[in-house]
């Protein structure tokens, strides 16, 4: 099988149906990829880059969609660097990267989606949100407590916060996301599929580097005492919340060069299902353009040899 053609069967693998029932235990969290060398994804993922760079171009000059590129992960699975590695050939000018924390006052004054909303990329423009408006399905599910400081109609004590509640909300984020998709943004959600183990790994490679120690936080070993509800956190909304026109992508992650890979080649072939063209210009416009190139070259014969 080609290269090419598995690349392909791994993305249909990491891909959530619609509808579709998620079980993390079910999906590898490292790929058996003994067709594909490290050496090999390396030039695949270089391709890739060149690949989005070029359709970041026309994308920017169609100037019809917007594409919005989600990334959510447990800690140490590598979100920061699969931005900054599949993103690295893409013109800054043209992408905006938000990290979003814990909600300031001020965006609690308003409702959860408000701030990531003011973050959408305009049209022709590439946004990705490092941690995203599902962490109001996650984080705020293992801590409901959370929630109390948001001062919401319905919930007066944490004996509030039901399945009927996280339901209500997963409704929203799909009406949030069709409403984005259905005025041109193209959506794309990964979780990065972290093993526990791999994330130990991770951890003690921060603390005993010094120049990583400034990534490891106490906080981070607190909410890994927290694995299985965030892992059935995650599964309730990838599996309310994977839809046609904004898919989820459960990305195994102990290999950070293959995630990267994956991702790149995810976000490559949707791009490639989007009618998009540089814009053709008219006849009109072309006679103009003729013009200019003709008064350029005058320009050029007065000068002599072309210097001012």
């Amino acid at each position: 099988m080609k290269v090419k053609d598995k690349l392909l069967e791994y993305l249909d693998e990491c891909r959530v149906k619609p509808g579709k029932e998620v079980n993390l235990k079910k999906y590898k969290t490292d790929f058996e990829h003994e067709d594909l060398s490290k050496e090999e994804g390396a030039e695949l993922l270089e391709f890739g880059i060149q690949k989005l760079a070029e359709m970041q171009d026309k994308l920017y000059a169609h100037n019809k969609y917007s594409v919005l590129i989600i990334f959510q992960a447990m800690d140490a699975a590598g979100k920061d660097g699969a931005i900054k590695h599949v993103m690295s050939g893409l013109n800054p000018q043209g992408v905006q990267v938000t990290s979003f924390k814990a909600p300031t006052s001020h965006e609690l004054e308003h409702d959860y989606l408000w701030r990531h909303y003011i973050a959408l990329p305009p049209r022709g423009e590439i946004g990705i949100f490092n941690r995203s408006h599902y962490e109001n399905v996650l984080v705020t599910r293992v801590h409901p407590e959370y929630l109390l400081g948001e001062r919401l109609p319905e919930v007066k004590s944490e004996k509030d916060i039901d399945q009927s509640f996280w339901d209500k909300r997963f409704e929203q984020i799909n009406c949030f996301e069709k409403t984005l998709a259905d005025n041109g943004t193209v959506i794309l959600k990964f979780f990065l599929h972290l093993s526990k183990k791999e994330q130990k790994k991770r951890f003690l490679e921060r603390i005993d580097n010094p120049e990583k120690n400034w990534k490891f936080s106490s906080a981070d070993l607190k909410e890994r005492a927290y694995w299985k509800d965030y892992r059935k956190a995650y599964e309730d909304a990838i599996s309310n919340t994977s839809k046609d026109y904004a898919p989820w992508f459960v990305v195994p992650a102990d290999d950070k060069w293959f995630a990267r890979l994956v991702i790149a080649a995810a976000i490559y072939y949707e791009f490639q299902k989007l009618d998009i063209s540089y814009p053709i210009v008219s006849a009109a416009q072309k006679d103009d353009l003729m013009k200019a190139k003709d008064m350029l070259m005058k320009e050029g014969e007065e000068n002599g040899d072309g210097s001012s």
